[in-house]
């Protein structure tokens, strides 16, 4: 049984290592899918989507949601405080610091190498999400054709996201299966 501890630890931790924004917290929930099937990988992926939908900031939003999933509103509260209260605690620490230290080399080598570290999390959740869930031709070709676009029309990936539920529900009425 989860304890409200165990669900303030789990997300201060991820509040802890998920330098990047509310995208580099995606890892760490798929972990906890794993780790402790407090949710499952479908409603991850509901997740991110209403998080991304919803206004606020995305990561914060997620921790809200899985939390609720979890413990109920006050899980959602909880886990809510404990992703955002590492960050506080480490501008106030890191501010007072970098002030004096900011321009020494090991200090710009740690802080450029937290971006590729970030991107490379991101892009092992993508690939286990990708083999979950797009498992047609259809649902493939819809993927490559909006991948493809992003890259030449540069717009917000809720446009995206949109865009593919319209295609999916419009192919879906016409008896393509996606699955």
């Amino acid at each position: 049984m989860i304890t409200l501890w165990h669900l303030f630890y789990e997300f201060f931790k991820i509040g802890l290592f998920s330098f990047g924004g509310g995208y580099a917290t995606i890892p760490f929930l798929y972990e906890l899918v794993h780790t402790y099937g407090w949710y499952s990988a479908s409603q991850l992926t509901n997740m991110i989507a209403v998080s991304m939908i919803t206004p606020g900031p995305v990561g914060a939003n997620m921790a809200t949601f899985a939390g609720f999933q979890t413990y109920g509103v006050l899980g959602g509260i909880l886990a809510t405080l404990a992703l955002v209260l590492p960050s506080y605690l480490l501008v106030i620490f890191v501010s007072k610091i970098l002030k004096e230290y900011k321009d020494k080399f090991l200090v710009k080598s740690i802080l450029s190498s937290l971006k590729p570290a970030g991107c490379g999390l991101l892009c092992s959740v993508g690939c286990s999400l990708f083999k979950s869930h797009v498992n047609s031709v259809y649902a493939f070709c819809l993927f490559i054709f909006l991948f493809l676009i992003s890259f030449k029309f540069k717009k917000n990936p809720l446009y995206y996201f949109l865009f593919a539920s319209i295609i999916a529900i419009v192919l879906q009425l016409f008896g393509v299966k996606f699955d």
